[in-house]
């Protein structure tokens, strides 16, 4: 992404918070969308499903990635992030709160989505305009989720499994920072670090499939790689507190459990996609959302980590549809 189309809100604290948007910028339909692990938020690759609708689609970067600070000391994740997208909403829409909302995220991103989902309405107001949440590679609430290690890849269960939580210091995080820092200082090293973490790993089926969807998109070969590697390393050029912050995140509790929402938390229907092979966000975490969120569905896509990008139009056009005539702007305490 071109920095110079990012727009960043001073927050109180002396925090800033940057996004991106694209579509119908004077319209009150928005979706929300939150970003996985080692990326920012953007709108250059906007699906044309959304931007041929009236819909605002609006991008922030997360908490301590790229130029989004990070939480204060004193602030817990749940906290910063539903006073950091409170203060976006009213900045974007100073003089009408009767929004509707879709919150959608990807992988780390579905954290936060539910997060807000799920945040009492006196923490984010917003929330009683949700009318539709998309989790893509959805991760379980660990706190809840008893059963998540047992079907983590073992880089995934030492990175963000039991021992990141009871490994003191976070020592884990450190490592891994000083094991991948050098690569994501370069972009021909951190273009190397995703082929390794991302596109080495695809079977025939699933690389045949990619390049089926560049053609489709008119997307050149090593376009993806080349601009991801950018995004990677624009997400920890300030800081890797973003980085540091996700097992805590993972282990903490959000403030709710999914299945003890009140019904009007439970209004808004969530869809879960997923990659049958994805060992990163394995299918078993969405198989919990879906079995504890009471107005929920799954569906499943061919491939791994990055299947569910080949099928974004088609995610969108399921998604709107189904979700576009849901009520929103119910009431609720």
């Amino acid at each position: 992404m071109d920095e110079s189309v990012e727009k960043k809100l001073a927050l109180p604290g002396g925090r800033t918070l940057a996004y991106a948007e694209a579509g119908t910028l004077t319209s009150t339909t928005i979706i929300l969308y939150l970003h996985g692990a080692f990326t920012v938020g953007e709108a250059s690759k906007t699906s044309q499903i959304i931007l041929s609708k009236n819909i605002r689609y609006v991008a922030p970067t997360l908490p301590g990635w790229g130029n989004t600070s990070p939480p204060l000391p004193s602030t817990s994740y749940p906290a910063c992030l539903t006073s950091d997208i409170t203060a976006l909403l009213e900045h974007l829409y100073p003089n009408n709160h009767a929004i509707k909302l879709y919150i959608a995220g990807g992988s780390f991103g579905t954290v936060p989505a539910q997060i807000l989902f799920g945040a009492p309405y006196d923490a984010f107001p917003f929330g009683r305009y949700i009318a539709g949440v998309l989790l893509l590679g959805a991760l379980s609430p660990f706190h809840y989720h008893v059963d998540y290690a047992k079907h983590m890849s073992w880089s995934n269960y030492i990175m963000a499994g039991p021992p990141a939580r009871f490994i003191p210091f976070k020592l884990i995080p450190r490592l891994v920072k000083f094991i991948i820092s050098k690569q994501l200082a370069t972009e021909a090293g951190a273009e190397a670090f995703l082929r390794k973490t991302l596109f080495d790993t695809m079977d025939q089926a699933e690389l045949e499939e990619y390049a089926r969807w560049r053609e489709r998109q008119g997307i050149a070969e090593g376009e993806t790689e080349l601009n991801m590697a950018k995004n990677a390393i624009r997400s920890v050029a300030k800081s890797w507190e973003g980085f540091s912050l996700m097992s805590d995140v993972l282990h903490a509790d959000w403030g709710f459990h999914p299945n003890e929402l009140d019904e009007n938390h439970s209004r808004p229907p969530v869809l879960l996609v997923f990659g049958k092979d994805d060992k990163m966000a394995p299918e078993a975490m969405s198989q919990y959302l879906a079995a504890n969120y009471k107005n929920s569905r799954c569906r499943s896509v061919d491939g791994g980590h990055l299947a569910v990008l080949y099928h974004l139009d088609s995610i969108w056009t399921e998604f709107l549809a189904n979700e576009h005539g849901a009520n929103a702007g119910a009431s609720g305490n």
